[in-house]
């Protein structure tokens, strides 16, 4: 029973090893001979999500002791090629799309499925380029729920029940509600009669109703605070030849419920860093930057609030004015550990800085965490402590090719930060 309580055990620890070194989700270039070379003991078999639908693999090769041997294609009868990730195997696929691996560890032990998706090629502008942020919600924001004091002075609390934090106000009555200052105004002049609310709690829309209460100055309010707009700076990652853009490399949370925000529309503005707040180890420092809203310094509408970033299309004069050429996107199965630089502009124009990549998390669940990057640079450090915020976006490079954005700030060393990588944010 020692024996093999000991068996299992070592079994159970070489597997949760192996279990990070291959991604759920493989990307490769379409037309383009790739290699993966992820040197775990694990083989199985790469086929057709749909065949009927679907391209061809070109091929795929293992790499032996004595050289490469070439393995059967995909193509005609052929239902599924062997793979063995234990030497380096090279892949080809000519047009876009979806294939699946079934994995075994030491060709015995079920590992895990692993979809690969054929992609397009891209060259992206990489940007480092401050930006104002403002975004509007869709819908009123309950932030929190609290309770006033009648004409009586009794404490109540009207939407106690009926709402929560992070309910989106959509309607009143079947009105749509255009912002704070209308909600407001259309519980005040209800005169205390029932108000039917439509909510979109957890990406479902219901009804709700809700009896305002009159506070000790005979106002009628429903005890909720509530948020329309957020404004802040971060960084633009990229831009594309199209002129879209992909910035911050996170979402834009609510500051107190720390939810995602719902979209109704954002704007980019052309900001000014004025301030640098350096971080130490337990206190992240900050950039402050000096933003006008108004319609000559903007530079470009927010499309989507995602977990990946923010994204949308920039005004032509930004893709005019960069500093930089496209160049080639880095997947994440090619990006290794060592030296790359970030660019940002806490100096006022964007700038190359050193930096190490320290850790590559392929398998990671929180996408905005899947690198770790350690800034070395001396100009940097000594400007702003390392990573901060306001740097959320920063371009990572290495190689000549885009990695990723810096995403966070590791508070207890501010010398480090994390990344998400480049392929994520494009397949938001």
């Amino acid at each position: 029973m020692v024996l093999t309580a000991a068996v299992a055990a070592l079994i159970v620890t070489v597997y949760l090893t192996y279990w990070n070194k291959i991604p759920s989700t493989i990307k490769i270039r379409a037309g383009v001979e790739q290699e993966l070379d992820f040197r775990v003991p694990v083989s199985g078999k790469i086929y057709r999500v749909r065949e009927e639908d679907s391209a061809p693999v070109s091929s795929v090769k293992g790499a032996e002791d004595k050289g490469r041997k070439a393995v059967e294609s995909l193509s005609g009868s052929v239902e599924s090629i062997p793979v063995n990730f234990a030497h380096t195997v090279k892949v080809r696929a000519n047009e876009i799309d979806t294939y699946q691996m079934d994995l075994k560890l030491f060709g015995v032990i079920p590992y895990k499925n692993v979809d690969v998706e054929v992609i397009q090629d891209k060259m992206l502008i990489p940007s480092g380029i401050p930006i104002g942020i403002y975004v509007k919600t869709s819908g009123v924001l309950v932030v929190g729920i609290g309770e006033f004091e009648n004409s009586e002075g009794k404490k109540i609390s009207p939407a106690k029940y009926a709402l929560q934090k992070g309910d989106y106000i959509l309607k009143v009555n079947g009105e749509v509600m255009e912002n704070k200052k209308h909600f407001v105004q259309t519980v005040e002049e209800s005169e205390g009669q029932d108000l039917v609310l439509t909510i979109k709690r957890n990406g479902e829309v219901t009804d709700v109703m809700v009896t305002p209460g009159a506070n000790q100055n005979q106002e009628w309010k429903l005890g909720i605070w509530i948020r329309d707009n957020a404004q802040g700076i971060g960084t633009m990652t990229y831009e594309d030849t199209d002129n879209s853009f992909g910035a911050l490399g996170h979402g834009i949370n609510d500051v107190d419920t720390s939810l995602l925000m719902n979209l109704e529309e954002g704007t980019l503005y052309r900001t000014e860093i004025v301030g640098i707040t350096r971080g130490s180890n337990g206190n992240p420092g900050e950039l402050t930057g000096y933003i006008e809203y108004d319609s000559d310094n903007v530079i470009g509408e927010i499309k989507e609030n995602t977990e990946e970033g923010i994204f949308g299309i920039c005004d032509a004069e930004v893709e005019a004015a960069s500093a930089f050429e496209p160049i080639p996107i880095a997947l994440k199965q090619e990006i290794t550990l060592g030296p790359a630089q970030i660019i940002c502009s806490v100096t006022g124009e964007p700038e190359f800085y050193d930096v190490e990549i320290v850790e590559v998390n392929l398998e990671r669940d929180n996408i905005n965490r899947g690198i770790v990057v350690q800034v070395v640079d001396e100009k940097l450090l000594t400007l702003t402590g390392g990573i901060i915020q306001g740097m959320s976006g920063s371009p990572i490079i290495q190689n000549g090719k885009l990695v990723g954005a810096v995403t966070h700030v590791l508070v207890q060393d501010s010398t480090k930060g994390y990344g998400i990588f480049i392929e994520e944010m494009l397949g938001h």
